[in-house]
């Protein structure tokens, strides 16, 4: 009976410390100044994001009259669909944007800032409804920050 006490410890031991000892995998850049990212294809994968959130919101109103159970379950998927791509826009901007592009430094970091915020807050409302003028304003909100990012960065 020791003998697998002692096992069950030593097994026990090794799997907390390789969790400790394994870093987490992330989706956002790794926070360190590599230099190795691309911010306009960041920002065009949020508008990819945002397009596919129009889609959503299109689908989730044609769907929204029927009772059938395929299209309820079509139309709780299109709405996880859409929570998910606000979601890494949100995630994007305060994750990849905010801790490392947005600088206290820069002459117009105050207006940095509110335009980066108001694609979070634009994200959110998307979130949290379901029509479509929501998308329309995030489209904006990401567009407004493109003169930040240029797709050929001298």
């Amino acid at each position: 009976m020791k003998k697998f006490q002692h096992f069950v410890l030593i097994v026990s031991t090794v799997f907390v410390v390789s969790i400790l000892a394994i870093p987490k995998l992330s989706y956002s850049h790794c926070q360190i100044p590599c230099g190795i990212y691309n911010d306009h294809a960041r920002i065009q994968t949020m508008l990819e994001d945002t397009a596919t959130i129009e889609k959503s919101m299109k689908l989730i109103a044609e769907l929204s009259g029927k009772t059938d159970a395929q299209s309820q379950n079509q139309l709780v998927r299109w709405v996880m669909n859409k929570e998910a791509h606000s979601q890494n826009i949100i995630s994007t901007i305060s994750d990849y944007f905010l801790t490392q592009r947005v600088k206290a430094d820069q002459a117009d970091y105050i207006e940095r800032l509110k335009k980066h915020h108001t694609v979070i807050v634009a994200a959110m409302k998307t979130k949290q409804n379901a029509d479509i003028k929501y998308a329309i304003e995030l489209r904006a909100s990401i567009e407004a920050l493109l003169p930040y990012y240029p797709e050929n960065k001298k």
